[in-house]
């Protein structure tokens, strides 16, 4: 299972699970088709925050029911390092959806951290999936609640219902904008280094959802995959925007996309020079803001810098 920080659970619970809300490290999560065991493993092995193996649009309608076994075997035999273990069923509207959830998780449950669902168009969506789980959780003793939810949001009522789907159960750990099927669902073409301007208000309306209900942030993915700087320069976007982390489609984009949403060596002294001078000040003096360089610095601002702090850690900086 890998490192998870605490944060407060909005909401009421629809299953017996402690309030607390575990939110993960995503600056890069990693998609590897399922029914491709080689490339699984490679995800297993690479630095991505996160893999998740896909039996959606990676997997041919031919190999979808057999990648089910596929995803089981690299969720209970891999070795995955301490990464967070997701993978994705089919769209909940589809044949395919209601045996990938219960056939993986009823097998590889106790390998499993979450799942991530596609084409969420309401809360409705989140909590069929939520009450799936919960059965098969009850069903093969596993604690309910504990296989978390991401959901993607790719659509415009997606979009526009996103501040109720990531509250609609405290099992969601996180929102995704999914870029290619957004701009073909509102009809709309662009892909590459004009998304941000284009698809400003649906970006940021995720983000904004995620974060008022207290869970991460992803950004979709970059297409080309030899493109390096295109790939730097869509993840130092979302970063700058406010994005967690950010989609990888091949272990060669991970490199640049962690740098994004890593915090510098400078940074790092910085965040642990104001939590260390805050401290202080309240044991010290009693007081709840200060000064520290020419910035003041009050309780909203520690939650900035503890973030910054916790990934340091997850990248071994700090």
């Amino acid at each position: 299972m890998s490192a998870l920080n605490e944060t407060s659970e909005p909401g009421q619970p629809t299953h017996p699970r402690s309030g607390a809300r575990d939110v993960a490290i995503r600056r890069s999560e990693l998609t590897s088709p399922g029914h491709s065991l080689a490339m699984m493993a490679k995800a297993a092995a690479s630095s991505a925050d996160q893999v998740m193996f896909d039996l959606e649009d990676a997997c041919a309608v031919s190999r979808k029911v057999a990648a089910r076994q596929t995803v089981i075997q690299a969720l209970t035999t891999l070795d995955f390092q301490g990464k967070v273990r997701t993978f994705r069923p089919n769209n909940v509207h589809t044949r395919f959806f209601y045996r990938d959830v219960i056939e993986v998780v009823e097998a590889a449950g106790a390998s499993l951290d979450g799942i991530v669902i596609p084409k969420v168009n309401g809360p409705e969506d989140v909590l069929y999936v939520d009450r799936l789980l919960a059965g098969i959780e009850a069903n093969v003793g596993l604690e309910v609640g504990r296989i978390r939810i991401e959901a993607l949001i790719e659509s415009a009522e997606g979009v526009l219902h996103a501040e109720r789907i990531a509250k609609a159960t405290p099992r969601m750990s996180g929102l995704v904008f999914g870029l290619v099927d957004f701009a073909g669902d509102i009809g709309a073409s662009e892909l590459g280094a004009e998304q941000f301007f284009f698809y400003h208000y649906a970006k940021a309306k995720t983000i904004i959802a995620a974060r008022a209900a207290g869970i991460t942030c992803v950004d979709g993915v970059t297409l080309a995959i030899r493109d390096v700087e295109a790939c730097r320069r869509d993840a130092n976007m979302a970063a700058r925007m406010g994005f967690d982390g950010k989609w990888a489609i091949h272990p060669a984009q991970i490199e640049v996309i962690n740098a994004a949403f890593t915090p510098t060596a400078e940074e790092i002294a910085r965040a642990q020079r104001i939590l260390d001078a805050y401290a202080r000040a309240d044991v010290e003096l009693g007081v709840g803001a200060i000064v520290v360089g020419d910035e003041m610095v009050d309780a909203a601002s520690l939650r900035v810098e503890e973030k910054k702090l916790a990934i340091a850690r997850k990248a071994g900086l700090a």
